[in-house]
């Protein structure tokens, strides 16, 4: 990394677990899915990570986003579209929305007529997932703050805050701020890398609109890092029992099965 550091960097450094995902949507999808679908792909880093795991795999990665969307450079085995998600049909097995981006639709005829056409593009097997958080700090206002090893001995400490949210609407303003550390002396600071102005929806809610959508069913995993084992398999169960499943404050992933 440069000197100057880049927020895209940054960002799959400390926010994205594409590592673990690409695995759990295989074992979600519960057969072999060849192509993904990454909608809101911002950089595409899982549709990267997803053409790796197999010769096999290919993605379709879709943004409005051309900069965050080109940042990896060109590959055979990925469709690049800067376009808005709603106006693209290509075909996929797996479906995904990650980083709380189905907020970017803001009223309920909104995400149901988004879901409609996610279901257009599955096939007879497909699932569509979407992550969402939840939980008894969904509205609250604050900050968490995680650090994060770097090369040559940097410590990126990234701060997830939450600026603003209204309970009566779902609606919630998120931020992410980065700082650069080396032996304790800040080299970088970035306030606002990200901004976020998005509809909080909840798992009940998104579910409803999954059915709605004409999703024949829908399931909630937890999004678990350690179900994956050391030679990167996954093996996921959906939640049956949230009190014994689910901590006070939570992230999950709300799927579709076609």
């Amino acid at each position: 990394m440069s000197d100057a550091p880049d927020r895209h960097a940054l960002y799959e450094l400390c926010v994205q677990s594409v590592e673990h995902l690409a695995p759990l949507i295989r074992a979600i999808h519960r057969g072999d899915p060849k192509t993904l679908g990454e909608d809101f792909a911002g950089t595409a880093a899982l549709s990267y990570r997803w053409v790796e795991s197999s010769p096999e795999a290919r993605a379709i990665a879709v943004d409005l986003d051309e900069e965050a969307l080109r940042y990896h450079g060109a590959h055979d085995r990925i469709d690049r579209r800067v376009s808005d998600v709603r106006e693209i049909n290509a075909p996929c097995d797996a479906l995904f929305v990650g980083n709380f981006s189905i907020g970017y639709l803001h009223t309920r005829a909104e995400l149901v007529g988004y879901l409609r056409h996610a279901r257009s593009r599955l096939g007879e097997t497909g699932v569509f997932l979407c992550d969402t958080y939840g939980g008894e700090s969904a509205f609250t206002l604050g900050g968490v703050h995680r650090p994060h090893p770097m090369p040559e001995g940097r410590i990126c400490r990234y701060t997830w805050e939450q600026q603003s949210a209204d309970p009566t609407t779902g609606m919630v303003t998120n931020v992410i701020h980065f700082r650069i550390e080396r032996a304790g002396v800040i080299e970088h600071e970035l306030f606002d890398a990200f901004v976020y102005e998005w509809r909080l929806w909840s798992v009940p809610e998104l579910r409803d609109a999954m059915m709605e959508a004409g999703f024949a069913s829908t399931q909630v995993y937890a999004k678990l890092a350690d179900a994956i084992d050391d030679e990167g398999n996954a093996y996921v169960e959906p939640v049956t029992d949230a009190e014994e499943e689910l901590e006070d404050s939570f992230i999950v992933l709300v799927v579709g099965r076609v």
